[in-house]
This record gives C-alpha cells, structure tokens and sequence, in this order.
C-alpha cells in the first residue's frame, strides 16, 4: 500500500477506537483530550483526540504527557513535539489550533508510531488542565509546624514539607487568621513586624507549581519576648572582609558575635541604609553597580532587638562588566546580512563565533521620526543615495527582525519556522542563539549611521527623554512588539534582549547628512543615558547592560560626550557599563567618493604613522587616550576592530607599495552600493594579486595589487595578534567588532580575538 493511504487507513482505524471520556467530577472548563491506541503487528498508533465541550470555540492547544517505560514513541503527527526526557510537549499545528464548540480536532489529531510494550502515557494535560476534565488534587497541609525562635518582633516557624500530589511544591504561606504574614519556598519562615510581649496563632498552607492551594495546618502559638527582659546591646562583629565580588553584587563576611540572649541575626549597611540582613555570619549585597566604589558595616542584633555598634567599615569596588581577569568580545550582528550577505544567526554558531563571544550587538534599530521613539512594525529600506538626508528616515526591516520565516537550513537549532509564530526572523534565531550558549549577552543597537537624525530631537527635554526610553524598554527588554504580518504581540520578544547599546552618531557634530545636532547635545547626552539607566535599573532582577559606541576623534568626543567630571556634571561612564571605542574607519574613500577619494590611508592603525601626511594622526592608541587620559576607568572600554577593509583604486606605488599615495577614488566594493569597502573574506577572495604588507612600526595591514592598482587597508590575523596584546598591556576591557559577517566561514579574525584575548 501507498504510504499516504496507510496513514489514512490507521487515522480512519484509530477514529473508529477511540473511546470519548465520561463527564468527571468537579470538572475543569475547557478543552479534553480522549487516548486511544490500534496495534499494527510491529507497532502501535497512539493517538489523542482534542475536544471542546464547551459553548465557544478555543484557539491554540498544548498537550503534554510522559512516556512510560517500555514504550518508544516514534514520528508525530498533526502538532510540533519537542521532548525532554521522557516528557512530550505536543503544540497544535496551524490547521487545527482552533477548536469550535462541542467539535474535536478529527480528522486531524495528533498521533504518533509507537512500539514496545504499549501502555497509555502518564500525567496526560492539554492547556495545564487534566485530559479527562478532573480536578486537580490540592498539596496535603504541611504537618509538625514547631516554634524555632523569637524576638521581641519576629517568630520563626518551621515544619514538613508534604507529599506533592498532582504538582510539586512550590512555596508556603504563613498565616496569622486570615491574613499571609510570610511567603517562602522552604519549610521555614520567619513573620516580622510583630509587636512585642504579645501573644499571635499561625498556621500554614503549602501551594503547588499549579497555584493548587492545600488546607490549614494544625495551628501554633507564641508570644513575642518582652524587651524590658534584656536591655544590654551584644557587641560590634569583628574581621568584617570581603570574600567575593561581581560586577553588581559583594560577598561580605564577619566573625560571630555571642550574647547571653543568643544572637538573632546580622544587618549590614551601605552608611546608613540598611542593604542586607542575615541569620549567619555572611550576606550578599546586590543591586550595585560595576566598578563603583562601596563602604559598608555591620550590627549584630540580639533575640530581644538590642542592636550591636556598627563595626569597623570595609570599603570594596565592584568588578566590571565581565569579571577580573576575563575580556569582552563583541560582536555587531547586522540586520541586513540575510540577504546580499547570506550571513545568518546561525553562522555565528557554525563559525564558531558564539562560543567566543560574549556580546552580541543586534544592528540596528530607528527611531520614530514622528513621535520621537524606538520604531518597529514596519518594512521600509534606505534610499540608494548615501547623501540623501532622508536616507533612513521611518525606515525598517520589521520582516528580518521578527516576520519572516527561516529555513531548517538557516535555523540555529534546525528547526524550522512554520510562518505561524509569533516570533520568526533573526529576534527568534538570537533566542534559539541564547538557549545553546546561555551566557552570551545580547543588545539592542540603536541609531547607526543612517538610523541616527533625530536623537538630538529625542533627548532635547526631561519629557521627550523619558518618552523615548520607555518606549525602548517597553519593545525591547519587555518584548512588547507590535504586530506585522501576523507576527509580534505583547511579550513576543520578551528575554532576548540582555540591555541597549546606544550608537549616536554623532551628538554635538555632524554625522550623515540631514542629521539634526548642537552644542545641546552634549549636555543632553549625558541626561539620555541616566534615563536609560534609570528605568533600566527600575526593572529590578538582574542589572540590564548600557553600552555606547564612541568616536575615535578628539573633537567629537569633545564635542558630545561628558567623559569627566571636572565640570561638576555627570559622566557618562557613570550610566554605562562600558564603551566600544571606534577603532576603525580612519581613513577611506566612501562609496559615494566623497570622504577620502584621492589618498589611501590606514583605517585602523594601533600607533600614527611616521609617513602619514594628515595635520591629525588618528590611531588607536590617540583614541583610547582621549578617554584614560580624562579619567575613564580602562575596564570601561572596548577598542573597535573592523572585519572588512576600505579600498581605493587607480594607486601609485609611491615608496611603501600604495600606503599613504595618490589614488583616483573608492575600489569596487562587495556590494555595487558599497564602493570601498569589502569583508575580509570577500577581500581575500575577489581581490586577486593583492600583495600583503605589515606595517610594524604603526601595526597596520594593507594589500596592494601594483602600480594604478588596488589598495586595501584592513586587520587580519597578525595586526589582531598585535592589538590584543596591547588591549591587555593596557588593562582595557576587550575588543569589538564590527561586523562579524566579514569574517570567513571558520571565523579565521574572530579566532584571532579570542586568542589574544
């Protein structure tokens, strides 16, 4: 028989075994869903029919259940199963999410080949609710509750954990009659806020994973200690040290106190805010920011409240970013490379990149040239003219961010998109991205060259600021994406997005074209970021990361970023957690030849230049000092490397092969729109008989194919090698890259990096 028509000949066989559950008591509203099973000789068809006895349709499914030993399930059908050991999530597929009332899913339900020794699968669940409809069995009460102590103001109870019936157990709640006095995960709690010398009766009730709520323990009673019993203070703990520290949090220890009363705890304060409390001789403080210098103490505290003298103080930094000893590596990710490119989400994995890196920049997103706020939602491209002051202007790509729908082949995980979810594109492959390498960080970058006209219109005022960053917080850190072409939804893009990466370019200065600037930005700047900061940080949980890209050139840096505080305002370094430093993009021709057509020039040298002809040498190390040199703190910087190179064509020879020489404008780029620039591996690939040179005395590569030739500037394995040892010479925090889609296929420059760093 025809493999299609055996499968329709089991669905019909199946459709006619299977036996429709009766009503169960207490049944919960919505769906069902009915388990049959049709033995085919060497295998069984097990099958689970959903049902909606209800008086509306309902739309979307989630059928789990556990494999019992003995039996293998094989290929599914009609629904996407995933399977975590012998767990199986079954997701409806798209033709048969929506259930109308009193109908099931047949003819298309979802069944499965399954052999061994069948048996009906355990714990079976569609929605979270039990397939036959029954109620879910409440956690038995927590038994033995006991008084373990008390203070003038607190009682600290504990008591069994019970049985887990239906779901495990997931907390306690305290109560003192019929009000909840403590909420805890374990089978201990201490109610606070108690008045002393008073009489109080608790009882317990344990909640489920499910919210499943058990009845009363058996209750208990004590009375709080009378103060007047013991009015003498313990004294002040000694050896107060830290044991450990990270970039937002400190590990403080102390040596015990004793007191005739006994000790109840521990209070440690950052100069007269209490930050912690601990019943042992050890608290982490959290919530701080990186390298921010903290003073702490610490009181002991006796069962009748009688606070110890502060001891002495210990003051402690926190690290940076990403720990002593380690180094960032970061990597701009570009919307665009999808297509002319071909560079994928997933080439960041196969390259081997992602497991090197430990930030991704997502590059880029707009502002809203209306309403002055992060803009997604819509599909619109630059224009073709690079000088057109209107270039990015609303413009957009919401299709590659998270509309449309990658291949297996494409697919980080080698799934593919079904063109139903509500996140696809490269936002759901960064997820996927995350999930195999779960400490790789990635940002949303906004601004860019094209993407930057109106920030100096967003951040003009106190209102506008916050205008805009809530918007960014709200699309990007809580995932609030708006619909397109069936796509986004609130939450949608929830998780992805670790913090932002501000690349304003440039405030105070001109940038593209049509850009709007001024002497306010700078000031404005700095007003911007604390706002980023200050909602970000509002958020609470973990600390969301703030990055800048910043300019290499003395008088942008001058003229839009506040790096010191010599004149009593902030800094920026004080709202961000570092800064990637453009190393990159010195010198070149532009594709429009209207930078640097006729002289060739280094784009990324570390040191100037003896031969270089400009009144200012820019280099990588003038960049970085701009910065040190002011006060910025190394471990707050990252130093830019480029993964493509600038080229000119119509070069003379001149005394060091083309460097530094007369040249007729940009060399063909990779792309037509591109003229001048290629990736590296496109450069070692299209360019044929370009010669390498090392310039040891500036650290710079270039290659040059002879007289009235081409001439490139670009990094590669021996300048990277070069840059990353001074990087750690200097004490910096890492490196950055832009963009790592010009690497080779086996991340030849990305492998560079990580080594030297």
């Amino acid at each position: 028989m025809h493999p299609t028509r055996l499968f329709a000949a089991i669905l019909l066989t199946v459709s006619a075994a299977v036996a429709l559950p009766g009503t169960a008591q207490a049944a919960t509203p919505g769906l069902r869903a009915a388990y049959s099973a049709a033995n085919y000789g060497t295998y069984w068809v097990d099958k689970y029919v959903v049902q909606n006895p209800t008086s509306a349709a309902i739309t979307g499914w989630t059928l789990e259940f556990d494999v019992p030993a003995g039996l293998t399930v094989g290929t599914g059908y009609n629904g996407t199963v995933t399977r975590t050991g012998n767990h199986v999530t079954v997701v409806n597929a798209h033709y048969n999410g929506t259930v109308a009332a009193g109908a099931t899913t047949e003819p298309y339900s979802f069944w499965f080949i399954a052999t061994g020794t069948n048996t009906e699968p355990l714990n079976c669940r569609i929605n979270g609710n039990k397939c036959d409809g029954s109620a879910d069995r409440a956690p038995n009460a927590p038994a033995g509750v006991a008084v373990t102590g008390r203070t003038t103001r607190t009682v600290s109870l504990a008591w069994t954990a019970p049985t887990p019936t239906d779901f495990p157990i997931a907390g306690y709640d305290v109560y003192r009659g019929s009000t909840v006095v403590a909420s805890v995960t374990a089978p201990a709690a201490t109610v606070t806020g108690l008045t002393p010398n008073t009489a109080y009766s608790f009882t317990v009730r344990a909640r489920d994973t499910r919210g499943n709520v058990s009845a009363d323990s058996a209750p208990v009673s004590a009375t709080t200690l009378n103060p007047a019993d013991d009015t003498t203070a313990p004294a002040a703990p000694g050896n107060l040290r830290s044991t450990a520290r990270s970039s937002v949090s400190v590990t403080l220890a102390w040596n015990a106190v004793t007191d005739p009363s006994g000790i109840a705890g521990y209070d440690v304060y950052r100069g007269g805010t209490l930050v912690a409390s601990s019943t042992t001789t050890t608290a982490t403080v959290t919530g701080l920011a990186p390298l921010t210098a903290y003073t702490f103490t610490v009181k002991a505290r006796d069962t009748y409240d009688n606070a110890s003298p502060a001891s002495a103080a210990v003051t402690v930094t926190t690290d940076d970013a990403v720990g002593s000893g380690a180094y960032a590596k970061v990597g701009y990710f570009v919307q665009w490379g999808i297509y002319g490119r071909q560079y994928f989400v997933k080439n960041l994995d196969t390259s081997g990149a992602a497991a090197k890196l430990t930030h991704v920049n997502y590059a880029f997103a707009n502002l809203d040239p209306v309403n002055l706020t992060c803009l997604q939602g819509v599909t619109r491209g630059t224009t073709a003219n690079p000088q057109d002051p209107d270039q990015g202007t609303g413009a957009g790509d919401a299709d590659a961010d998270y509309g449309r729908p990658f291949s297996a082949a494409q697919s980080v995980d080698g799934v593919a998109d079904t063109g139903w979810e509500a996140l696809r594109g490269n936002y759901n492959q960064l997820r996927k991205l995350k999930a195999k390498y779960p400490n790789l960080k990635v940002l949303i970058s906004l601004g860019g060259w094209t993407y930057s006209k109106f920030f100096s219109d967003a951040a003009a005022t106190p209102a506008s600021r916050e205008k805009l960053v809530r918007s960014c917080i709200d699309m990007y850190i809580k995932g609030n994406l708006p619909l397109y072409n069936g796509a986004g939804g609130p939450g949608s893009a929830a998780g992805i997005f670790d913090g932002i990466d501000l690349d304003w370019e440039w405030p105070g200065a001109e940038g593209h074209p049509g850009n709007h600037w001024g002497a306010q930005d700078k000031a404005n700047n700095t007003l911007l970021l604390a706002e980023f900061r200050k909602q970000l940080d509002a958020l609470g949980g973990k600390r969301y990361l703030l990055t800048a890209f910043t300019p290499a050139d003395p008088a942008k840096i001058a003229a839009g970023w506040d790096i010191t505080h010599a004149d009593g305002t902030p800094s920026v370094f004080d709202s961000l957690d570092f800064a990637n430093v453009q190393g990159y993009d010195f010198h070149g021709a532009g594709s429009d030849n209207s930078w640097e057509p006729n002289r060739t020039g280094h784009q990324g040298n570390l040191y100037g230049d003896a031969q270089d002809p400009y009144s200012f040498t820019f280099s990588v190390q003038n960049a970085v000092a701009a910065y040190t040199t002011a006060g910025v703190n190394p471990r707050q910087l990252t130093v830019g490397f480029a993964f493509y190179g600038r080229g000119w064509q119509g070069v003379t020879a001149g005394p060091a092969n083309g460097e530094w020489q007369a040249a007729t404008g940009a060399a063909p780029g990779q792309f037509a729109e591109e003229a001048g620039t290629r990736g590296y591996a496109n450069l070692l690939a299209m360019v044929p008989g370009c010669t390498v040179y090392h310039d040891v005395q500036s650290v710079a590569t270039s290659c040059y194919t002879g007289p009235g030739g081409q001439w490139w500037t670009f990094d590669d394995t021996w300048s990277i090698q070069q840059k990353t040892a001074w990087v750690k010479q200097q004490g910096l925090l890492g490196g950055m890259v832009w963009e790592m889609s010009g690497d080779t296929t086996s991340g030849t420059l990305m492998t560079a990096l990580n080594s030297g760093l």
